[in-house]
Protein backbone atom coordinates (compact mmCIF):
# COMPACT_ATOMS: atom_id res chain seq x y z
CA UNK A 1 0.00 0.00 0.00
CA UNK A 2 1.05 3.37 -0.50
CA UNK A 3 0.93 5.79 2.37
CA UNK A 4 -1.29 8.75 0.92
CA UNK A 5 1.34 11.65 0.83
CA UNK A 6 -1.45 14.03 2.11
CA UNK A 7 -5.34 14.15 2.02
CA UNK A 8 -6.21 17.47 1.83
CA UNK A 9 -8.23 18.80 4.74
CA UNK A 10 -10.52 20.85 2.86
CA UNK A 11 -12.56 22.48 6.41
CA UNK A 12 -15.22 24.20 4.32
CA UNK A 13 -16.07 20.78 2.32
CA UNK A 14 -15.46 17.95 5.33
CA UNK A 15 -15.69 18.12 9.10
CA UNK A 16 -12.16 16.76 10.92
CA UNK A 17 -14.40 13.72 11.79
CA UNK A 18 -15.06 13.19 8.16
CA UNK A 19 -11.39 13.73 7.02
CA UNK A 20 -9.95 11.48 10.03
CA UNK A 21 -12.45 8.32 9.05
CA UNK A 22 -11.26 8.78 5.34
CA UNK A 23 -8.02 8.70 5.89
CA UNK A 24 -7.53 6.06 8.61
CA UNK A 25 -10.39 3.91 6.15
CA UNK A 26 -7.51 4.53 3.37
CA UNK A 27 -4.35 3.53 5.46
CA UNK A 28 -5.96 0.74 7.45
CA UNK A 29 -9.09 -0.88 6.15
CA UNK A 30 -7.23 -3.20 3.28
CA UNK A 31 -3.92 -3.66 4.66
CA UNK A 32 -5.43 -4.04 8.92
CA UNK A 33 -8.70 -5.22 8.82
CA UNK A 34 -9.08 -6.01 12.35
CA UNK A 35 -7.06 -3.20 13.39
CA UNK A 36 -9.94 -1.05 10.76
CA UNK A 37 -12.73 -2.70 12.97
CA UNK A 38 -11.17 -1.51 16.37
CA UNK A 39 -10.81 1.94 15.52
CA UNK A 40 -14.65 1.89 14.02
CA UNK A 41 -15.82 0.64 17.60
CA UNK A 42 -13.23 3.29 19.07
CA UNK A 43 -14.70 5.93 17.26
CA UNK A 44 -18.21 4.90 17.45
CA UNK A 45 -17.09 4.93 21.59
CA UNK A 46 -16.00 8.58 20.82
CA UNK A 47 -19.47 9.43 19.63
CA UNK A 48 -21.35 8.17 22.65
CA UNK A 49 -19.03 10.57 24.77
CA UNK A 50 -19.76 13.75 22.65
CA UNK A 51 -22.48 15.49 25.75
CA UNK A 52 -19.34 14.45 27.99
CA UNK A 53 -16.62 15.72 26.03
CA UNK A 54 -18.53 19.10 24.69
CA UNK A 55 -16.81 21.15 22.66
CA UNK A 56 -14.05 18.90 21.99
CA UNK A 57 -16.20 15.92 20.94
CA UNK A 58 -15.19 16.41 16.70
CA UNK A 59 -11.67 17.04 18.53
CA UNK A 60 -11.92 13.20 20.19
CA UNK A 61 -13.62 11.79 17.29
CA UNK A 62 -10.81 12.23 15.28
CA UNK A 63 -8.03 11.18 17.00
CA UNK A 64 -10.33 8.06 18.14
CA UNK A 65 -10.28 7.02 14.33
CA UNK A 66 -6.49 7.79 14.18
CA UNK A 67 -4.85 6.70 17.13
CA UNK A 68 -3.65 3.28 15.39
CA UNK A 69 -2.18 4.44 12.10
CA UNK A 70 1.29 4.17 13.38
CA UNK A 71 0.90 0.59 12.79
CA UNK A 72 0.77 0.81 9.35
CA UNK A 73 3.96 -1.41 8.52
CA UNK A 74 5.03 1.82 5.81
CA UNK A 75 4.76 4.41 8.74
CA UNK A 76 6.51 1.80 11.59
CA UNK A 77 10.16 3.82 12.21
CA UNK A 78 10.62 3.41 16.04
CA UNK A 79 7.99 0.36 17.06
CA UNK A 80 6.06 3.05 19.39
CA UNK A 81 2.86 2.83 17.01
CA UNK A 82 1.39 6.11 18.81
CA UNK A 83 4.79 8.33 17.76
CA UNK A 84 4.94 6.89 14.37
CA UNK A 85 1.09 7.97 13.54
CA UNK A 86 1.77 11.36 15.36
CA UNK A 87 4.77 12.09 13.37
CA UNK A 88 2.71 11.29 10.20
CA UNK A 89 -0.26 13.09 11.09
CA UNK A 90 2.29 15.95 11.83
CA UNK A 91 4.83 16.12 8.78
CA UNK A 92 2.51 15.03 6.54
CA UNK A 93 -1.36 15.85 6.84
CA UNK A 94 0.01 18.72 8.85
CA UNK A 95 -2.90 17.80 11.38
CA UNK A 96 -3.80 19.73 14.31
CA UNK A 97 -1.62 19.93 17.34
CA UNK A 98 -3.63 18.65 19.87
CA UNK A 99 -4.61 15.84 17.82
CA UNK A 100 -1.05 14.78 16.89
CA UNK A 101 -0.38 15.26 21.24
CA UNK A 102 -3.77 12.69 21.74
CA UNK A 103 -2.47 9.96 19.26
CA UNK A 104 0.72 10.34 20.44
CA UNK A 105 0.16 10.14 24.26
CA UNK A 106 -3.27 7.62 23.76
CA UNK A 107 -3.77 4.93 26.45
CA UNK A 108 -0.76 6.05 28.42
CA UNK A 109 1.39 5.59 25.51
CA UNK A 110 4.47 7.28 27.55
CA UNK A 111 5.00 4.06 29.77
CA UNK A 112 5.25 1.91 26.23
CA UNK A 113 7.77 4.93 25.49
CA UNK A 114 9.91 4.33 28.38
CA UNK A 115 10.09 0.34 27.91
CA UNK A 116 11.31 1.17 24.51
CA UNK A 117 13.69 4.13 25.49
CA UNK A 118 11.64 6.45 23.46
CA UNK A 119 10.20 8.64 26.38
CA UNK A 120 12.12 11.81 25.81
CA UNK A 121 11.97 11.67 22.32
CA UNK A 122 7.76 11.22 22.44
CA UNK A 123 7.41 14.18 25.40
CA UNK A 124 9.78 16.49 23.36
CA UNK A 125 8.15 16.17 19.95
CA UNK A 126 4.28 16.12 21.62
CA UNK A 127 3.56 17.77 24.82
CA UNK A 128 0.99 15.40 27.18
CA UNK A 129 -2.67 16.50 25.88
CA UNK A 130 -5.20 17.53 28.40
CA UNK A 131 -6.18 15.29 30.80
CA UNK A 132 -10.00 14.83 30.36
CA UNK A 133 -9.02 14.34 26.31
CA UNK A 134 -6.55 11.89 27.34
CA UNK A 135 -9.08 10.37 29.59
CA UNK A 136 -11.71 9.91 27.23
CA UNK A 137 -9.78 8.40 24.38
CA UNK A 138 -8.27 6.25 26.78
CA UNK A 139 -11.47 4.90 27.62
CA UNK A 140 -12.43 4.49 24.18
CA UNK A 141 -9.54 2.58 23.40
CA UNK A 142 -9.45 0.45 26.63
CA UNK A 143 -13.18 -0.38 26.07
CA UNK A 144 -12.92 -1.58 22.72
CA UNK A 145 -12.31 -4.99 21.47
CA UNK A 146 -9.99 -5.88 18.64
CA UNK A 147 -12.61 -6.63 16.38
CA UNK A 148 -14.67 -3.09 17.28
CA UNK A 149 -16.94 -4.80 20.53
CA UNK A 150 -17.59 -2.50 23.56
CA UNK A 151 -16.57 -4.52 26.38
CA UNK A 152 -15.23 -4.13 30.01
CA UNK A 153 -12.20 -2.44 31.06
CA UNK A 154 -10.80 -5.49 32.80
CA UNK A 155 -11.57 -7.44 29.82
CA UNK A 156 -9.73 -5.50 27.40
CA UNK A 157 -6.76 -5.16 29.60
CA UNK A 158 -6.57 -9.15 29.75
CA UNK A 159 -7.07 -9.64 26.16
CA UNK A 160 -3.81 -7.47 25.41
CA UNK A 161 -1.89 -9.80 28.02
CA UNK A 162 -2.86 -13.20 26.29
CA UNK A 163 -2.04 -11.73 22.90
CA UNK A 164 1.22 -10.49 23.27
CA UNK A 165 1.66 -13.02 26.46
CA UNK A 166 3.59 -12.24 29.50
CA UNK A 167 7.05 -11.09 29.16
CA UNK A 168 6.35 -9.28 26.19
CA UNK A 169 7.13 -5.48 26.00
CA UNK A 170 3.82 -4.57 25.36
CA UNK A 171 2.46 -6.63 28.17
CA UNK A 172 4.85 -5.22 30.63
CA UNK A 173 3.68 -1.88 29.31
CA UNK A 174 -0.19 -2.31 29.78
CA UNK A 175 0.70 -3.72 33.20
CA UNK A 176 2.66 -0.86 34.58
CA UNK A 177 -0.41 1.81 33.01
CA UNK A 178 -3.27 -0.13 34.33
CA UNK A 179 -3.29 1.59 37.40
CA UNK A 180 -3.63 4.91 35.05
CA UNK A 181 -6.05 3.42 32.55
CA UNK A 182 -8.30 2.38 35.43
CA UNK A 183 -8.49 5.65 36.51
CA UNK A 184 -9.29 7.03 33.12
CA UNK A 185 -11.93 4.63 32.83
CA UNK A 186 -13.82 5.53 36.44
CA UNK A 187 -12.66 9.55 35.33
CA UNK A 188 -15.01 9.19 31.85
CA UNK A 189 -17.95 7.05 33.97
CA UNK A 190 -18.35 9.50 36.73
CA UNK A 191 -18.50 12.57 33.68
CA UNK A 192 -20.93 10.80 31.93
CA UNK A 193 -24.45 12.21 32.45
Amino acid sequence: MNVPAKITNLRHMETGTTWAERLARTMLEQPLRRRWAHVQGVAARARSLASTVGEDAELLEAAAWLHDIGYLPELAQTGLHSLDGARYLRDTQHADPLLCRLVAHHSYAVIEAEERGLARVLTREFAPPPQKLADALTFCDMTTSPDGQQVTVNRRLAEIHDRYGSGHLVSRSICRATPFILQAVDHVHARRP
